[in-house]
């Protein structure tokens, strides 16, 4: 008989053990139940400071993840460095059940089976094609144009594994390093124009799916540095977009929450770039910025719990990531005119060592018109250093 996902004996178990999993730790902490995490690093990551269940091993042991599996009642994503035989197995042997289940995590595990994914499902994506040889690198360049981008198939992230590319001889370079010469698989995709960059996170369970507002991510070298919500494109761009994610999950039979990102073009097309089966960057914003934040949704809906309201609490959100500024020791420093400010929201994630460049924490500002408090957002958090 499986447990009542709200006895204080439940255990959720995260396959990760970073900043996603520590705010969606935090939610699962809010209705009593404990929380066990799996990391594959020696160093303490910010769930492990949370809970006394804390495991280091292999994402590529089967053995390891089954025997983290036997001692939780259902296991959930973190990231996506793991492979889907290796969750069905774990899964298997354990008894345990994982959300997002392996079978819809084999639809989206790496760049080119998630392109086909949703090609296959009727959505426009990025074009885009598998480099089999150093060939094919001038083939893509002739057909979709300089620059193009070249992704390491399987755990690129905030700009690692991504290289952008304006001719044959950078590309060869870029082919070797991303590992093309070592076995991995490197996807080409064309470089889009576009006007916006867009993300939408869809959360879906047995009870049903539930769908945040289309916001905006601010880019800055391949890292989201801000998210506006609402996004400042049309309702039916917004609109659009959130129809587009929904019928993604659908086509991977998702359990759990799913992030969507799009390239909106100058003439109005919506491209769907990538997919997260996790909680988002891009929707942290809603903590504060929603009746339930992607982080509590996502643990109702690994645990078949009804979902929540992703409605905005306030005509604009804006969100701020604050990145590491120096090789140190973490501590936050000059942040006090964020924490003045009546419905300033700053969020820490625990990372004992900074280093320029590394995601550290949130800040988040409530208020009544998008592009003023989208700036005020920035002056609040302009100074800080970590």
């Amino acid at each position: 008989m499986q447990k009542n996902p709200l006895s204080a004996t439940f255990k959720l178990g995260f396959l990760g053990a970073g900043q996603l999993a520590r705010m969606s730790g935090l939610q699962a902490f809010r209705y009593g139940i404990q929380i066990g995490v799996f990391s594959d690093r020696d160093e303490n990551e910010p769930v492990q400071f949370m809970t006394p269940h804390a495991t280091t091993g292999s994402y590529d042991s089967v053995d390891d993840l089954t025997n983290f599996a036997r001692n939780c009642d259902v296991l959930t994503l973190e990231n996506e460095f793991i492979d889907s035989a290796i969750l069905r197995a774990a899964q298997e042997q354990s008894g345990t059940n994982i959300f997002p289940s392996p079978d819809t995590f084999s639809l989206i595990e790496n760049k080119l089976i998630e392109k086909q994914t949703f090609e296959d499902a009727g959505l426009a994506v990025t074009p885009y094609k598998l480099i089999e040889e150093e060939s094919d690198l001038t083939t893509f360049g002739e057909k979709h144009g300089w620059p193009y981008v070249l992704k390491s198939s399987k755990g690129g992230y905030d700009g690692y594994g991504n290289e952008t590319v304006s001719d044959i001889d950078e590309a060869i370079v870029a082919y070797e390093n991303l590992g093309g010469h070592s076995g991995r698989d490197i996807v080409a995709e064309a470089f889009v124009d576009f006007t916006h960059e867009l993300a939408v996170q869809v959360a879906r369970n047995e009870t049903g799916h539930v769908v945040y507002p289309c916001c905006e991510t601010v880019q800055e070298n391949h890292i989201c540095v801000g998210v506006k919500s609402p996004a400042p494109v049309s309702k039916s761009i917004q609109e659009k977009a959130q129809q587009m994610a929904v019928t993604a999950t659908e086509a991977i039979n998702g359990k759990g929450i799913f992030a969507y990102e799009f390239f909106l073009t100058p003439d109005g097309e919506l491209l769907l770039n990538e997919s997260a089966p996790r909680p988002h960057n891009s929707g942290h914003y809603t903590i504060e910025g929603c009746i339930t934040s992607q982080f509590e949704n996502h643990v109702r809906a690994v645990m078949g719990l009804p979902l929540g309201s992703p409605k905005l609490r306030a005509p604009a959100v804006a969100m701020i990531n604050l990145l590491g500024t120096d090789e140190r020791d973490a501590q936050i420093d000059n942040a006090l005119e964020g924490l003045r400010n009546t419905d300033g929201h700053l969020h820490v994630y625990g990372k004992l060592d900074s280093r320029p460049g590394r995601k550290m924490a949130h800040y988040t500002l409530l208020g009544d018109e998008m592009e003023s408090t989208y700036k005020k957002a920035q002056q609040l958090t302009d100074a800080i250093r970590i």
